[in-house]
């Protein structure tokens, strides 16, 4: 779908709400009900519906009323959506033309007040030329439903965050400005895709340097998963920069081996075939020993030193949640500890509860209170019973303190049981009001003489004591 922004200025802040409700609604509906949007949008006098056949003018909505009118966002009304969000952050003010196209996703230009020139990249999974996501990228591990919006928004957060961690690394890569949406901007590269490019001066060192990335991606404990003459930029000094982020893995994958062989013998194909290069074929004949010390080999991934330290921490800290790392995938095996983590917390707040529980029952045990199912009529009656012994144990030994007036400490000591007595007392009594279940039925309003009646006459007994 083409994006014409020339729309984006007659659409009015009613468009904007409108547009807003039906993705909020599209949080848990496929096809979002029209009084359910009417609802959430709230606008006066009915203008939503409107405001919806104007967005469907504009192509911004579809509708469906297969099984009930209802709408849902087109990938135009949720890029207007992106854009709008971007432009009132203040991180661009102008779209201009588009400069790439990609299976999964579109690239525009777009400028800043001081006329800088950024690249816009809008993710667009679900096209007919690549709907194998499942199967093919790790955006969803345990869910069966999905939505392409929010795949192209999962997509856009993890590469986002990858290349925010990557650029902070020092690795040659785009400089990350935001992220919204499916929306992510980034600093415009000065090159050209090196599968455009036919000649190089120094073919040989353009190649070890795309190879030094692969070992250092891996060394970092990461692997690209597309590491190809597509997604590699060279500009005129040959300097080489790597984009689009969204399949890396970890190492610890179960198939890292394989994608990063992969990604090896892409660049020893590409440059056997594009620039005449020639190597070593030594793996037929030469042992694994011998390989490994030869310098002019091929990289294996059992070879390198993975102790450069892994990029996790720098993914959390850059957005990337662990919510959404969970839907996505597991990257390394320090996840599973941090699980173990989360448990031997739980289990601490499982202790801390089981105290509070003990002192709890402490405080019962000390008015012999034993515990009862809640609906019995004799679990009210033995309450009401200790709480009036209790309640004479007091006025006794107020007599008392009373009587013995002459001797000051032991009036002190009785007013001070007192006091514990009656705090012992209250304790209980809230207690056992908040170990109760209330089994409310449908037509509780109408029994007026039930338990609630009840419960105060209890009160009113217990005050009058």
């Amino acid at each position: 779908m083409k994006l014409d922004v020339d729309v984006l200025r007659y659409l009015s802040r009613e468009d904007f709400r409108v547009l807003t409700a039906v993705e909020m609604g599209m949080r848990n509906h496929e096809i979002v009900p029209s009084v359910l949007i009417d609802r959430i949008a709230s606008l006066k006098h009915g203008g939503t519906y409107k405001v919806l056949k104007n967005l469907l003018k504009h192509k911004l909505l579809h509708h469906d009323a297969s099984k009930y009118d209802g709408f849902r966002l087109t990938y135009l009304g949720y890029d207007f959506l992106a854009i709008k969000t971007m432009v009132n952050r203040g991180v661009f003010t102008a779209v201009g033309r588009q400069i790439g196209v990609g299976k999964e996703s579109d690239i525009f230009e777009v400028s800043r007040e001081d006329g800088t020139i950024m690249a816009m990249k809008l993710h667009r999974l679900g096209r007919t030329s690549f709907r194998a996501v499942k199967s093919k990228r790790d955006y969803l591990r345990h869910r069966n439903n999905y939505n392409w919006l929010y795949l192209s928004r999962l997509a856009a957060l993890k590469e986002y965050a990858f290349m925010k961690a990557l650029e902070e690394h020092g690795f040659p890569v785009p400089n990350s400005v935001d992220c919204n949406r499916h929306c992510v901007v980034m600093s415009l590269v000065q090159g050209y895709p090196l599968v455009q490019v036919k000649e190089l001066q120094n073919p040989e060192v353009v190649f070890e340097t795309i190879l030094g990335l692969i070992i250092r991606l891996a060394e970092h404990g990461l692997i690209h998963c597309d590491f190809n003459e597509f997604n590699i930029m060279i500009d005129d000094d040959e300097k080489v920069t790597m984009i689009d982020f969204p399949q890396m893995v970890s190492v610890s994958h179960r198939n890292a081996q394989m994608y990063f062989d992969r990604d090896v013998e892409c660049i020893y194909k590409f440059f056997g075939k594009r620039f005449k290069l020639t190597f070593e074929e030594q793996d037929d004949n030469v042992d694994a020993s011998e390989v490994d010390t030869d310098e002019s080999s091929r990289p294996s991934f059992s070879s390198i030193n993975k102790t450069a330290g892994f990029l996790d921490k720098e993914l959390a800290a850059s957005g990337f949640t662990r919510k959404e790392q969970d839907e996505i995938e597991r990257f390394i095996e320090g996840d599973i500890e941090e699980d173990a983590g989360d448990e031997g917390e739980g289990t601490e707040d499982n202790g801390h509860e089981s105290e509070l529980n003990k002192t709890t029952i402490k405080d019962l045990g000390s008015l012999q209170l034993k515990e009862e199912e809640p609906t019995s009529s004799h679990n009210k009656e033995d309450r009401i019973e200790v709480n009036q012994q209790t309640f004479e144990a007091s006025q006794s030994t107020e007599s008392e303190s009373a009587s013995d007036g002459e001797e000051e400490c032991e009036g002190e000591n009785d007013a001070q049981l007192v006091k514990s007595l009656t705090k012992q007392r209250r304790r209980a009594i809230a207690a056992a009001h908040r170990g109760r279940k209330n089994y409310a039925s449908r037509n509780s309003y109408k029994d007026k003489g039930g338990r609630s009646s009840h419960n105060s006459k209890i009160q009113k007994q217990l005050n009058s004591w």
